[in-house]
């Protein structure tokens, strides 16, 4: 059986709920609706151990080494871009931005290995999470880590149906590429920003990513170049 992540427990306990009441009703009433509440009770157990699932995943080794950089969500590469990041990182950056559908798994893990450095909650719209324009616009948390490779900055967005984003990090906090640190509810989307002059890449748009184990690139330290990975 699938296990249900801390972050949605409140949420599962509602839905299990409203899955009790139907089966107690449906079955007080008989017949047809005996059935009907069953279905019901039924697809409401269903979506919510499917959607609150949290499957351990098996760190790469690599994520040890300082440089490394994990996908923080499961989902689709929608865009690459290079663009200012002025918050935290104080350079041009590359951004990542990976969409999560309603059928990916929602728990969020931390992309790299530092201390956290930078926390900061912006309120905003609800576009829908595959559109550009979520990355500027929607709800958002932002969260900047100092690794010994440089600053990385990653962001949790709402979307249309994401309208609760759950974030556990807190300012000075050390944290380990792989960890879990939230979940955002009901599809959204995961922006991660890199130096743009020190960053390798190794993935494209359009492909599929899952949080803790897809390296999604490389930071390559200012003392060692531009064209070479710290080993």
């Amino acid at each position: 059986m699938p296990v249900v992540s801390p972050y949605g427990r409140d949420n599962a306990a509602v839905l299990f709920g409203l899955a009790a009441i139907a089966a107690l009703v449906g079955g007080s009433l008989g017949g047809i609706a005996s059935w009907i509440g069953g279905v019901v009770a039924g697809a409401l157990v269903g979506l919510t151990l499917w959607f609150f699932r949290d499957p351990d995943r098996a760190i790469p080794a690599e994520a040890q080494r300082d440089g490394v950089v994990l996908s923080p969500a499961d989902g689709r590469v929608v865009q690459i871009v290079r663009l200012q990041e002025p918050e935290f990182l104080g350079e041009e950056a590359v951004q990542v931005s990976i969409f999560l559908s309603p059928l990916d798994v929602h728990v969020n893990r931390v992309p790299v290995s530092g201390i956290v450095r930078f926390l900061r909650y912006v309120p905003g719209r609800f576009f829908a999470a595959y559109r550009p324009e979520a990355s500027r616009q929607n709800e958002q948390t932002l969260i900047g880590v100092e690794t010994p490779c440089g600053k990385v900055l990653f962001k949790q967005i709402a979307g249309v149906l994401a309208r609760r984003i759950v974030c556990t990090l807190q300012e000075g906090q050390r944290v380990q590429a792989g960890e879990r640190f939230g979940m955002m509810k009901f599809g959204s989307r995961m922006d991660v920003l890199l130096p743009a002059l020190r960053a390798e890449l190794c993935v494209r748009e359009g492909m599929r990513v899952w949080a803790g184990q897809t390296i999604l690139g490389y930071l390559i330290p200012e003392s060692a170049g531009l064209s070479q990975r710290d080993t």
